[in-house]
């Protein structure tokens, strides 16, 4: 009786171990994305890279569409093990917990590659608004005051020519997604605003706007496929939280690296690609002359 239940014992203790490491086996991967144009628009064009990655690695790779004020509760619980998000946050939680990224995004515009982007400073066509010091005074929306592109690069653009963003204008609000910035200045609810190049375009490619009805302020005129305003800094990165397995997070950067122009999450997330990390010196100068965040000292 006793061989037995040693026997039955020792049946479930290796059935309870086979679940546990099967279970872990198949754990699945956790990618925070910001959803910068709202959850659907979010897993619409990063789903398939999560089905892409899935296939690659041999491990559930789950997309979890993430609000700007969500990022970094699940950055310091570890409850993501990977954000893609604007290269302003991630600066910050490299900063602050240790977080590093794998690779970076290669945009693309008519089939031309970029590695790096800008933001774009919006006012209505028939606005008098014609240079940046005419928007003191005026209501002046961005995307998130946490938004590399649709603030941070504004701001900075705005101080270089003696403009404080917080002081100088009758209001400086959120739009919450980059979409509804646009269409405050469309509808003059707002002055003027500002997002991350490539949305005026994109939107107008979807039938929402028509670019003929803005004018943007303090346009740099160069070989850069977008319209803009500010100087570009380097395109959003895969980052790897802290907690994350390092071979597993070299792995992933791997996987990301060998993405064609052709596979299926390219093509939804309309990108090129990815590359090697990029560096991200100059947005950190941008996050200390604004003084923002982990950077304000």
């Amino acid at each position: 009786m006793g061989n037995q239940k040693k026997k039955n014992g020792m049946f479930f203790f290796v059935l309870a171990m086979t679940l546990l490491f099967t279970t872990v086996a198949q754990a699945e991967i956790k990618i925070g994305v910001l959803a910068k144009r709202g959850p659907e628009k979010a897993m619409s064009q990063w789903g398939p890279t999560g089905a892409y990655l899935s296939a690659k690695l041999g491990e559930p790779v789950t997309i979890i569409p993430l609000k700007f004020t969500a990022i970094e509760p699940l950055v310091k619980s570890g409850g993501i093990d990977f954000m893609l998000a604007n290269s302003a946050f991630y600066v910050e939680m490299e900063k602050k917990y240790g977080a590093h990224s794998v690779a970076t995004l290669i945009n693309s515009r008519n089939g031309k590659a970029l590695d790096t982007f800008g933001g774009v400073i919006l006012v209505r066509k028939d606005s008098p608004i014609q240079t940046l010091a005419d928007i003191k005074g005026k209501k002046f929306m961005c995307v998130k005051f946490s938004s590399f592109g649709g603030a941070h690069m504004a701001q900075r653009l705005f101080l270089d020519n003696g403009i404080d963003a917080k002081k100088d204008f009758a209001a400086f609000v959120e739009g919450s997604k980059h979409d509804n910035v646009v269409l405050a200045v469309q509808n003059g609810s707002m002055d003027a605003g500002t997002v991350r190049t490539d949305t005026l375009e994109r939107m107008e490619g979807e039938g929402k706007i028509s670019m003929a009805d803005f004018r943007i302020i303090n346009e740099q005129k160069d070989d850069f496929p977008f319209v803009r305003s500010t100087r570009l800094y380097p395109e959003w990165p895969m980052a790897a939280l802290k907690h994350f397995d390092a071979a597993k997070a070299k792995a992933v950067g791997a996987a990301l690296k060998a993405m064609s122009s052709s596979d299926e999450a390219a093509k939804s997330a309309k990108i090129v690609g990815w590359k090697d990390s990029a560096d991200y010196t100059s947005v950190r100068d941008c996050l200390k002359a604004i003084k923002f965040g982990a950077f304000a000292d």
